[in-house]
Order: structure tokens, then C-alpha cells, then sequence
């Protein structure tokens, strides 16, 4: 597994260890010698974990639409930053690069990033794995729905396995590199 597509917070939440365990994630990559790509800024999670890696000589390749640069804050320090036209250029390109999607913390963009993958994955259009970094327990209710949804009779149980989840940094990379 050469690069993990991250999708996660531009804001670093209310909780300390969002920060803390995204900062171990990034130490993890980059031991483990695996480039981040993700959307590019420099704030929140998002850019705890570039700056992460970086400190710690990993790679990172952001991918930011033209007209985000200044809401989201560049990340102008990544080892190499693409700029597209859209985000659905953006979700394309960074899908394209990926041989694996970790969700960390985030809000709607982050549950719309997760989703669509997850979506993805469910019709075939990839078979990568995919898994949510639960620190905090943040993605516990969102398992909590998904198994409803399975219960409701709206996701065959057998999509279940499409999303892994973890706590640990270092237990996340090994799940995804034993299903890579």
C-alpha cells in the first residue's frame, strides 16, 4: 500500500485527542512510508495531519480546487499540491490516487467524501478498503445507524465488512494493508 486518501475535519473539533491521535496517525504513515493524499488545507485535521507527516519525512499530496484556496487555507508546505477546477475533479482525482480512503473526524464534507465512497465500493466501481478512524468514539453512532440501515432491510449485512473501523493508528494501517 503506497497512498491512503484521507478524508477528515478543516477544523480540529472540541476534543484534544481528535488532534493527538490524528498527529500519531501521521507518525504512523510515515513510518510505515505511506503517502497522505487528501484536500489540500492547512487548518484542522486536515492539516494536523500533513504537518504530521511532514515533520516526520513522509510525503503528502494535496488536491485543492482553485476557488478553495482561500477559504480552506492552502497547505503551501505538502510535498505536492494539484489544483483542479472542482470538487468533483478534486473526490476524482484523489480516489484515482488512492489505494485506500481512511475517514478521520469531520463534518459534512467529510460525511459526504465517506459516503460516496462507501457507495462506490457497494456497485463496484472500486474494491479498496476503507475504514473510520473512530477516535473518541466519534463514528460509533454512525456504525450504530449502519446497522440499523442493515437491520431496516436497506443495506444487505453482507455490506457491513465495506467500512472497518479502528481506534489505534497503527491497528488502522494494519487492517488496510492486510486488505490492500
Amino acid at each position: 500500500m503506497k497512498r491512503i486518501c484521507v478524508f477528515a475535519g478543516s477544523s480540529a473539533g472540541n476534543h484534544p485527542a481528535f488532534a493527538r491521535e490524528t498527529k500519531a496517525l501521521g507518525e504512523a504513515f510515515a513510518r510505515n512510508q505511506i503517502e497522505l493524499v487528501y484536500g489540500g488545507a492547512k487548518s484542522g485535521l486536515m492539516g494536523v495531519l500533513a504537518d504530521s507527516i511532514l515533520a516526520h519525512q513522509g510525503k503528502v499530496t494535496g488536491i485543492m480546487p482553485t476557488r478553495l484556496f482561500e477559504k480552506e487555507i492552502v497547505h503551501r508546505g505538502v510535498t505536492e499540491l494539484i489544483e483542479v477546477d472542482s470538487m468533483h475533479e478534486r473526490k476524482a482525482k484523489m480516489s484515482e490516487m488512492a489505494d485506500a480512503y481512511i475517514a478521520l473526524p469531520g463534518g459534512f464534507g467529510t460525511f459526504e467524501e465517506l459516503f460516496e465512497t462507501v457507495s462506490w465500493a457497494q456497485i463496484g466501481i472500486h474494491q479498496k478498503p476503507l475504514a473510520l478512524f473512530n477516535i473518541e468514539d466519534y463514528y460509533t453512532p454512525l456504525l450504530e445507524l449502519i446497522n440499523h440501515a442493515i437491520e431496516a432491510g436497506f443495506v444487505p449485512e453482507s455490506n457491513r465488512s465495506l467500512i472497518k473501523e479502528a481506534k489505534d493508528p497503527d491497528r488502522l494501517l494494519s487492517e488496510l494493508v492486510k486488505l490492500g
